[in-house]
């Protein structure tokens, strides 16, 4: 196989690319930073958090030296006040492609958002027209509710999606309420076609390591100026910004606002990380069943030799190296 990630299968009219994706804090980006500076290649980033300027250190967004080392696409594209979709990523997938192909790289998709990388191997519905008004006035309501208050809305407007994180349960109570119609049946019945057959590299170090790492990574935000970037958003972004949803946000948002302590906002982005990890793992066991996947403990001795097999494609679907 040729080592693009964005070739195409001589048995399969459908574009080829390999994404490497996992729970957050696996150490997902590390294996693909080295990766990319390995065979050269650019990375486009497939996360939901990672697209909204000014959160950073949150977010791991790549560092300068690492974005002047390997080109990362996908990363600050919009603003904290709009809402990104998975549509609006996958359209906006074969322009990051193009952009990396020119300039001699291949792509490299790499993150944890589930319904981003969903987006390519599997047709996202044709969105119907939303009243902006009642849309808004929606929201505002919805914003008070906690998250298993909104997975109970879920489970009773459209079940299938009831797992899904906090933004994609928002969106699928805000589209079957204001339209009448399931997410879940428009996939099934607005679809769009899809371009892409996706290989996985899922890097997951298992369930305690991932706990420690997710503690480990949390300190290491905090010490890295997280705090101090809060309280510069808090001047200028409004409080119901979709930004703030991302994991840890909102919670050092209430600290900066005197809510609550920097002990308790720690140990409440800790417990809030792990159960977001928890759900990333679960999708991927679950949503990834029968596609082509190969599976990486992050720290085993020969983590980049896998990674340079799987991306070769010497390695069978369904490993477990």
């Amino acid at each position: 196989m040729s080592s693009s990630a964005a070739s195409v299968d001589a048995d399969d009219a459908r574009t080829v690319v390999h994404a490497i994706c996992g729970p957050t804090a696996a150490g997902k980006s590390a294996v693909a930073m080295r990766l990319a500076l390995r065979h050269g290649l650019a990375i486009v980033a497939a996360d939901s958090r990672q697209v909204y300027r000014g959160f950073d250190v949150g977010t791991a967004k790549p560092t300068t030296e690492e974005r002047a080392a390997v080109p990362h696409l996908g990363v600050d594209v919009a603003d904290a006040t709009e809402r990104y979709s998975a549509a609006r990523w996958a359209e906006s997938f074969d322009g990051w492609v193009e952009r990396a192909h020119a300039a001699g790289r291949a792509p490299l998709v790499v993150g944890g958002t589930g319904l981003y990388l969903r987006a390519l191997a599997e047709p996202l519905f044709a969105e119907p027209p939303l009243d902006p008004h009642r849309r808004a006035a929606l929201g505002d309501a919805l914003a008070a509710l906690d998250t298993p208050s909104l997975r109970r809305w879920a489970e009773a407007l459209d079940p299938a999606r009831a797992h899904l994180g906090r933004t994609q349960l928002l969106r699928t109570i805000e589209v079957a309420v204001l339209t009448g119609t399931r997410v879940s049946t428009l996939h099934a019945i607005a679809a769009r076609t899809v371009r892409h057959r996706v290989r996985y590299l899922v890097v997951d170090p298992g369930r305690d390591l991932l706990r420690e790492r997710i503690a480990r990574r949390t300190d290491a935000m905090l010490d890295a100026g997280w705090v101090g970037e809060v309280k510069a958003l808090v001047e200028r972004v409004p409080a119901d910004a979709p930004a703030w949803n991302s994991t840890g946000y909102d919670v050092l948002r209430r600290h900066v606002l005197g809510e609550l302590s920097l002990a308790a906002a720690r140990e409440r982005i800790v417990v809030d990380t792990r159960q977001y990890a928890k759900r990333q793992r679960t999708w991927f066991r679950h949503q990834l069943a029968g596609a082509e996947v190969v599976r990486l403990d992050p720290d085993v001795p020969n983590a980049d030799a896998i990674a340079d097999a799987w991306w070769r494609g010497d390695l069978p679907r369904d490993t477990q190296p």
